[in-house]
């Protein structure tokens, strides 16, 4: 990599640094990573808990590198996967260079942001507005004036649309303010430190979340079985964890309709993560109550 050099040819002194991204559930956190990176490394849809894990994205420049953490939306566990999911987000909070947390402009500040808030912030601090597409810019300089009256200076408010890429570039000339001189942790190439395996069942959940209504797609859980690559062709065989006999007839739908529609969507973005053909097999298993069962959340990766 051929380094930057100041005016009189110096070299540039190279900064790397953590940097966590928190927030309310659905305020865009996994958008606005993706958006950083300039590739997909999380999954995202419109509804609330869609990360369940930390996530690592790394970009990476000529003079610095950033490493961010994407993390679970603080919210009221109601089952030991809840609890996991927000001792998760605190955790990677801890020895970061910097802590965005993310709002939804078009939500406001909730009790639960003024909350968090008050919790994480720092020295080593940015709020970052998100979705200022959806609203107008009164709208936007109110919640501005409204952050500054819990501490937060005007300077460290930025404001992103981060499905329309809006304002990227300038956050992440802000962060690079945060980060200190260190070394090239991850190679240049290299978006995620999460294995194949973990990408494949979020890419295949992600399709879950996005064609299942109310609450069954927040109680289904996937297990990556099998990963076989071969010259022409990558085969995957997933299992669905649903809680009741009646989730796992709506994940198949009328005649295997639905589980077709989502195997259909996940094996397309599969073959991008593979870059080679797939062949995809998903089977269903009700679990009851797995959410609350310490084998079955250590056996999803959940659990240490």
């Amino acid at each position: 990599m051929v380094r930057p050099r100041g005016p009189e040819g110096r070299v540039l002194e190279y900064r790397s640094g953590f940097v966590s991204i928190m927030g309310s559930p659905n305020v865009g956190k996994s958008t606005l990573m993706n958006a950083l990176i300039g590739q997909k490394v999380a999954i995202a849809t419109t509804k609330a808990q869609t990360t369940r894990n930390k996530v690592t994205g790394i970009l990476t420049r000529d003079a610095y590198q950033i490493i961010f953490l994407d993390t679970p939306g603080i919210h009221t566990p109601k089952n030991r996967l809840g609890e996991y999911m927000v001792r998760t987000a605190y955790e990677a909070n801890r020895d970061v260079d910097l802590t965005i947390m993310v709002i939804d402009a078009k939500a406001g500040i909730g009790l639960r942001d003024v909350e968090l808030l008050q919790k994480i912030q720092s020295d080593h601090f940015l709020a970052v507005i998100n979705k200022i597409d959806l609203v107008s810019p009164e709208d936007i300089q109110k919640l501005s004036e409204k952050l500054q009256t819990f501490g937060v200076e005007q300077e460290n408010i930025r404001f992103v649309s981060a499905a329309r890429l809006s304002g990227i570039r300038a956050l992440e000339q802000a962060i690079l303010g945060f980060l200190p001189p260190g070394p090239q942790y991850y190679p240049a190439d290299m978006v995620t430190d999460r294995p194949e395996r973990f990408i494949a069942a979020e890419i295949i959940r992600e399709k879950a979340l996005a064609n299942l209504r109310e609450e069954v797609p927040h109680g289904v859980g996937v297990e990556i079985e099998k990963i076989e690559e071969t010259a022409d062709l990558t085969e995957v065989a997933a299992v669905f964890y649903c809680e009741k006999d009646s989730h796992k007839g709506i994940i198949l739908g009328k005649k295997g309709t639905m589980m077709k529609k989502i195997s259909t969507e996940a094996r397309k973005d599969l073959e991008m993560l593979f870059g080679a053909h797939v062949y995809l097999s998903i089977f269903v298993k009700v679990k009851p109550d797995w959410r609350n069962s310490n084998f079955m959340l250590k056996e999803l990766g959940y659990r240490d």
